[in-house]
């Protein structure tokens, strides 16, 4: 450094970078280059260069370098690690896991024993989650929409289409896990105890996941419905549609004494 500070840059002037960096090669060449250097035996080191090390010389690489900022991370029960401000999610087999992240101004890469395990777009704050990083059983619940609960369920039955559609009417998303539980059960107790469970929650007006598994776990689902006579066992209303529905006042006019009065004749000439 001494030396090219007093013989390249003492007395020189440049009107540009591009003209200083110009006169270097220059003087690198015809100056630098072309003295005799001690350490290399006085041999220039043009020469030297030329015959010993120009072939072993890499090129540059196509691209300029990148800063990176290195960091460990311990992977949550979530699946994410958190690097500066950000959360990003790795393969759930990671979880409790010590892992190195490479930050960059435009991606994100995670290491784990030097292999390259994941890789997201950079985010300044905020949090970026891959689904795919999820253990099996969570990216099926998240595949489960309420279209493919309503497939599934016609494939089962009517009764059982009928109840989930009840449960997804209103708050479809809300409500999305309990048509996915009613579903569930069909790998337990089988189509046919479903169906017929469904159409037994129908039945008694509550058709929801709760009174589904109830019945399935009673073993009820084909027990016959309680006989009635057609009325569900209600009293019996004898004096005829107008006392129905007359007030609970008693009748204070003329003309319902007169009935009264008449009614109570008729009755004693039998």
């Amino acid at each position: 450094m001494p030396y090219i500070r007093d013989s390249f840059w003492c007395g020189r002037e440049f009107t540009s970078i591009e003209h200083m960096q110009a006169e270097a090669v220059t003087w690198a060449q015809n100056v630098a280059g072309q003295r005799p250097c001690r350490p290399l035996g006085g041999a220039a080191p043009m020469a030297v260069f030329g015959a010993l090390e120009a072939e072993t010389l890499l090129p540059l690489p196509p691209t300029p370098f990148v800063l990176a900022r290195w960091s460990t991370a311990t992977v949550g029960p979530d699946i994410h690690i958190k690097a500066g401000r950000t959360l990003y999610s790795v393969p759930w087999k990671l979880i409790g896991r010590r892992v190195d992240v490479r930050s960059t101004a435009t991606m994100v890469q995670v290491f784990l024993d030097g292999e390259l395990v994941k890789t997201h777009a950079a985010l300044e704050q905020g949090k970026r989650t891959d689904r795919s990083d999820y253990p099996p059983e969570k990216i099926a619940f998240q595949m489960k929409t309420p279209i493919w609960c309503r497939t599934q369920a016609s494939e089962i039955g009517d009764a059982c289409r009928e109840v989930v559609d009840q449960l997804l009417e209103v708050n479809a998303l809300y409500r999305l896990r309990a048509a996915q539980g009613v579903l569930g059960l069909r790998k337990k107790y089988g189509e046919m105890r479903l169906e017929a469970a469904c159409a037994r929650a129908i039945g008694a007006g509550d058709p929801s996941y709760r009174t589904v598994k109830g019945i399935l776990i009673a073993g009820t689902e084909t027990d016959p419905e309680p006989e009635t006579s057609g009325d569900a066992g209600a009293a019996a209303f004898l004096h005829g549609p107008k006392r129905l529905f007359a007030s609970a006042t008693p009748p204070d006019t003329a003309d319902d004494f007169r009935d009264d009065q008449v009614h109570g004749e008729a009755e004693g000439s039998i």
